[in-house]
């Protein structure tokens, strides 16, 4: 929903507004790196080039190809894309990190995620189809990039703080972002304009909300569950999104939850179970020992 307030109401420029964004995210998670760590600057030639994977492929990359292609396709459209991160995250891990591969049950799952988010986010079939064939090509390449720097970021493995690798990450792709915004010709009077302008309390609340949670703490936890779950499981919150955009837009906008966004809800859960079924499994024979410990008590 700030994305599109940004874009839609305040009519900041794509590209320069995700450059702001990640402007404003990096600074702050610089601040954190160097009040938490002692040494914060990447050392190494591999955590070098670990920031450079993020910067190109996780900050610029995707946000770049992501704001300029949301703008000419429609959103139905762009979520089912980006819901392909998962599926193209297992295809260039199968090359790259042969321990991250799933198993026929795991694929499954992932594929039934798929469909559920097809069966939030798709009203209109011929809608879908009639989306401009650009547009929808930009979104595919913001997923391609994305899954492809968290495979690369996994392999690296570059031992570089999650605080340093961010902080330089975010800051790296941001000056990628305003070189192709100033490439693209897009200027900042209209973005000026709505922060200060009548509007400009929903502006600032769009901008510093997209900076501080959706980027600074985002990219905080989505790094630290990257090392610890693997790129192909850590990918799946692409599947949760249309979840709490539904979730959202019923507390906030007054859209209904029909039939067919439970329906959609329920396909993605058992996606969902379907890939951790043996990490399902091993909570509930935890609870269960936990259970007759305390009986026996």
């Amino acid at each position: 929903m700030a994305i599109k307030a940004g874009l839609d109401l305040y009519g900041f420029p794509p590209v320069l507004f995700a450059a702001v964004r990640y402007d404003v995210a990096g600074l702050v998670m610089l601040a954190y790196a160097l009040y938490v760590l002692d040494d914060p600057l990447p050392r190494t030639r591999r955590q070098v080039a670990d920031v450079l994977v993020g910067a190109v492929f996780l900050i610029a990359g995707y946000h770049a190809f992501l704001f300029v292609g949301e703008q000419n396709t429609t959103s139905a459209a762009a979520a089912v894309i980006v819901s392909l991160s998962p599926v193209l995250t297992t295809a260039v891990a199968r090359a790259a990190l042969p321990s991250e591969r799933l198993s026929v049950a795991g694929t499954a799952g992932l594929l039934l995620g798929l469909l559920g988010v097809a069966v939030l986010s798709v009203r209109d079939p011929s809608n879908l189809l009639a989306a401009g064939v650009v547009g929808k090509a930009l979104v595919f390449a913001a997923a391609l990039s994305f899954a492809f720097g968290s495979v690369v970021s996994r392999r690296l493995d570059s031992g570089l703080p999650i605080e340093s690798m961010e902080a330089w990450s975010m800051l790296g792709g941001a000056l990628l972002m305003h070189a192709l915004s100033a490439a693209r010709g897009e200027r900042i009077e209209p973005m000026l304009e709505a922060l200060s302008g009548p509007d400009a309390l929903g502006a600032l609340a769009a901008l510093g909300y997209l900076s501080l949670v959706a980027s600074a703490l985002g990219f905080l936890v989505y790094f630290d569950l990257l090392d610890r779950l693997g790129p192909i499981e850590i990918n799946l919150v692409s599947y949760v999104a249309p979840v709490f955009a539904a979730v959202s837009g019923f507390l906030f906008l007054g859209e209904l939850i029909t039939l067919r966004t439970a329906l959609g809800f329920l396909v993605i859960v058992v996606g969902f179970v379907l890939i951790k079924r043996e990490a399902i499994r091993a909570e509930l024979g935890t609870v269960r020992r936990g259970s007759g410990a305390r009986t026996d008590d």
